[in-house]
């Protein structure tokens, strides 16, 4: 999983305080004020990482048209910026950097092909981990459908997520007992939530991740706000509902 770095802060200076400053120090303060402000309501960055071996083929097609609900809806909450992650091969595991239009993740998705390989859930996580430990990460979305690691060490990273306040939404595709049972333990752990990835129910799965993304960018005020039934849906599992 490759990390994106990120923009070192200026250390402070020693020199002695100006006693005034001129017209374009001041612009320059009231812009960066107001984008500060810009970007602590309204926003948020959320990881959306798909199981990329080849038994997901399908699923990847589907989850590449349903992404544009994910922006569409977060556009009257707040600014999303997502970033793309996937596992597929021998050890393959990588990530986009953070974007901010559907068309961009679009474009990202299409290119990749899922290949053979086994679960690499561990990794997806520990990125997610690194990723809020430098800018707040609000929410992670996985889709997946099988699980071949260790369950308690998947358990400890999740529990770690919650502490950290990144919930994980999980959405599963098919009816592995043991995924079902690991899955389940990722959202309960990281105060996310678990869902069944059905590409026969597609309304509802873009109204469930349309309301993730909006949770994303407004928390559960905006979800309140929207009220539409994949909303209510969320709301209920986060507050405690059905997993």
């Amino acid at each position: 999983m490759s990390d994106k770095k990120q923009p070192v802060p200026a250390k402070a200076s020693s020199a002695p305080v100006k006693p005034q400053s001129n017209a374009g120090e001041i612009d320059a303060f009231i812009r960066q004020a107001r984008s500060l402000a810009a970007s602590a309501t309204g926003s948020g960055r959320l990881i959306l990482a798909l199981d990329a071996t080849m038994s997901r083929q399908p699923t990847w097609d589907l989850a590449t048209k349903l992404q544009g609900e994910m922006f569409d809806a977060a556009g009257k909450a707040g600014t999303l910026s997502v970033q793309l992650a996937y596992f597929r091969g021998l050890g393959e595991c990588r990530s986009s950097a953070f974007v901010a239009d559907t068309d961009a993740l679009k474009t990202l998705m299409t290119r990749i092909v899922c290949r053979s390989g086994t679960t690499q859930i561990g990794k997806v996580l520990t990125h997610a981990l690194k990723e809020t430990a430098k800018a707040k990460v609000s929410a992670l979305v996985y889709i997946g459908d099988a699980m071949e690691e260790n369950i308690d060490d998947l358990a400890q990273k999740a529990g770690s997520l919650g502490l950290h306040g990144v919930p994980v939404f999980v959405f599963q595709e098919g009816h592995d007992s043991g995924a079902e049972k690991a899955f389940k333990e990722i959202a309960r752990l990281s105060k996310g939530a678990w869902f069944r990835f059905d590409r026969r129910a597609a309304a509802t799965l873009a109204g469930l991740l349309s309301a993730v993304a909006v949770y994303a960018t407004g928390g559960l005020k905006a979800l309140e706000a929207r009220d539409r039934p994949g909303d209510r849906l969320l709301i209920e599992h986060l507050r405690g509902g059905r997993n």
